[in-house]
Formats: C-alpha cells, sequence, structure tokens
C-alpha cells in the first residue's frame, strides 16, 4: 500500500494487486485494516480508527482507493458517487483486436455466484452497463487502453471487454489465454477526480506503478 494523500477528511492510497479492499474470508489482511493501521500510527490515534472506502477494487486489480476519514465525508462522498460525480479512470491491457480505436461498450449484466454475466435486457435482474474505451497503443495482438466508466456493475470492465473477444490479459476467469499466477490482472484504476468534500477545492490523483508489457 502507497499512501497518495491525506487530510483530516480524505485518504487516498495505491492498492497492490492481489490485496482485498476490505476483510474477506480466506484473507489474513485487507487494504482497509492497513489504511486503518497507518492512520493510526501516523496521527497517534488511541482506540478505533473511522475509515471507510467510498469505493472498491477488485483483489486482483491494482489502483487508487478513496478513503472517508469522517462521517461528514463520508456521507458527501457517497452522494457524489450517487450523482456520478467521482470520475474514475482505467488503463488495461487487453487481449485481441478492439472494433474500434475508441468507442462505449453497453450491455446488460447480472451478477450470479461471484462472476458477472452479460444477459438480455429482458433479463428481470439486468442492470445496464455503459463505459467509453480509447486505444493508446498497439503491441501485437493486445491493446492497452483508458477507460472511462459511466456505470458502476460488478466485474463490469472485465466482463465487457470479454464481451468482446477482448478479455483483460491474466484474467482467466472472463477467458484471457495468459492467466495470471499471483492474483494479478493488468487492470489499473490510474487517476481519479471529485471534489473535495468539504474544501470543495477540485482535486486529481494520479497512480504510481503502471504496469507495462
Amino acid at each position: 500500500m502507497e499512501v497518495i494523500f491525506c487530510d483530516n477528511q480524505i485518504l487516498v492510497v495505491s492498492k497492490p494487486a492481489g490485496l482485498c479492499t476490505q476483510p474477506h474470508p480466506g484473507s489474513d489482511r485487507n487494504l482497509t485494516d492497513l489504511a486503518k493501521a497507518w492512520v493510526k500510527k501516523k496521527y497517534d490515534k488511541p482506540g478505533n480508527v473511522f475509515l471507510e472506502p467510498i469505493h472498491r477494487l477488485d483483489k486482483p486489480v491494482s489502483g487508487l482507493v478513496l478513503f472517508a476519514r469522517t462521517s461528514k465525508a463520508l456521507s458527501r462522498l457517497q452522494e457524489m458517487m450517487r450523482q456520478r460525480l467521482i470520475k474514475k479512470t482505467y488503463f488495461a491491457w487487453v487481449e485481441g483486436n478492439l472494433p474500434e480505436t475508441e468507442g462505449t461498450l453497453e450491455h446488460h449484466l447480472f451478477h450470479d455466484e461471484h462472476k458477472a454475466r452479460v444477459v438480455n435486457a429482458s433479463h428481470a435482474e439486468a442492470k445496464l452497463a455503459r463505459l467509453h474505451y480509447k486505444l493508446v497503443e498497439r503491441k501485437e495482438e493486445r491493446c492497452f487502453v483508458e477507460v472511462n466508466l459511466e456505470t458502476g456493475r460488478y466485474h463490469q470492465i472485465r466482463v465487457q471487454f470479454s464481451a468482446i473477444g477482448c478479455p483483460v490479459v491474466g484474467d482467466a476467469k472472463y477467458g484471457s489465454s495468459f492467466p495470471s499466477k499471483e492474483e494479478k490482472i493488468a487492470l489499473h484504476h490510474g487517476k481519479l477526480q471529485f471534489q473535495h468534500p468539504v474544501t470543495k477545492e477540485a482535486l486529481v490523483f494520479e497512480g504510481k506503478g503502471l504496469f507495462a508489457l
């Protein structure tokens, strides 16, 4: 874990791939507990530390995670998430050739047994998923893409690119032919933009350690 920014209302850290964002059965370490320990030591805080993640990253995904350090910041940031005022930009290596150098992917997804599936819009539990991508680089039969989410569905980037025949490199769950042996996939949350919940300052954070192939 790397601390990117901290004040008395928010904390932004960079999560390594292979680490759960929150406590999870079968995992003895998670980002939230590590972040709480850092705050407790940094500020010599007695008792329990208030720290809540505003969003989560899948275990095999790396990148920026935003935490609220107060209940005021938490409620305001959660409302900003609902209104889609927090912009998250991802970067990924995907297999195959994209249909266009930039475009929009739109599917209806169903969350089923720790996996997302593309279903018909008429499915009773279908949820619309939409993202926008742009090709940054092409290397042999892989593409490096910038991805901006319009919706925030379970495993959205992973399943949507898999649905067009371009699974994220290393993501065996969604059809990658280059399975990862270290619980890591080539998907990184690299940029976070939002308004500070208290000062209203426009903030932009960019993660370090972006993977390369």
